[in-house]
C-alpha cells in the first residue's frame, strides 16, 4: 500500500470518528451531570448549549432543545398567566391556579415526565438524583421550583402572583435536586 493510500484512508477514518461524535446523542452524559441544568457559565458538557429566553413573559425554547423539553415549556406558558392559589394543580391538571409543586408538576406532565401531581416532598425522589442538562427540579418541605433550558420556572420571585418565568437565579441551599433521566 503507497504513503498516499494509507494517508487517505486514515484521513477518511478520521472524518468518520468525527461525524460519529457529531451526531451521538448528547443526553447521554446527563446522568452524571455536574452542572446545573444551565444555571452555571455553561462550560460543562452536560450544560445546554443554548438557553431558552423570556419574550413578553413566555419562554421560547432554543431551537436545539430536545421535542420533551420544548413540551416542558409550551406547557408551561399555558399557565403562565394563571394566579397563584395554594393546592393549585393538585386535584386535576387543568386549574384555576396552581401552587408551586403544582405548576412544577403541570409543567413536566407537558413533557410527559409525570403522571399525576407530586407536592414538593414528593420532588425528594422522583427520577434521578443531581442536576440534569436540560431539566433540574429543586424541592424541599415548603417549595418546589424548576430550571428549564436555563430559565427559572417557580411562584416565587417572579413577576405577578403566579407561576412565571424568570432569568434569574436562586439560592439552592437547602433544596434537593433531582432531574429527568437524560435530560
Amino acid at each position: 500500500m503507497s504513503t498516499h493510500t494509507r494517508k487517505l484512508k486514515a484521513g477518511v477514518a478520521a472524518a468518520g470518528a468525527v461525524v460519529a461524535l457529531a451526531v451521538a446523542p448528547a443526553g447521554g452524559a446527563a446522568a452524571g451531570c455536574g452542572s446545573s441544568g444551565g444555571i452555571s457559565s455553561g462550560t460543562s458538557a452536560c450544560a445546554p448549549t443554548a438557553k431558552a429566553k423570556i419574550v413578553n413573559g413566555k419562554a421560547i425554547a432554543p431551537v436545539n432543545a430536545p421535542a420533551r423539553v420544548k413540551a416542558v415549556i409550551a406547557a408551561a406558558n399555558r399557565i403562565e398567566t394563571k394566579p397563584y392559589v395554594y393546592g393549585g394543580g393538585h386535584a386535576r391538571w387543568n386549574d384555576s391556579g396552581y401552587d408551586c409543586s403544582g405548576s412544577v408538576s403541570y409543567a413536566l406532565h407537558g413533557g410527559d415526565f409525570l403522571d399525576s401531581p407530586l407536592p414538593s416532598t414528593g420532588f425528594y425522589r422522583w427520577e434521578q438524583p443531581g442536576l440534569g442538562r436540560w431539566i433540574t427540579v429543586f424541592a424541599n418541605g415548603g417549595h418546589a421550583y424548576a430550571v428549564i433550558a436555563g430559565l427559572r420556572w417557580d411562584t416565587s420571585m417572579t413577576p405577578g402572583d403566579g407561576p412565571g418565568w424568570s432569568a434569574q437565579m436562586r439560592s439552592r441551599a437547602g433544596y434537593v435536586a433531582r432531574h429527568p433521566a437524560r435530560f
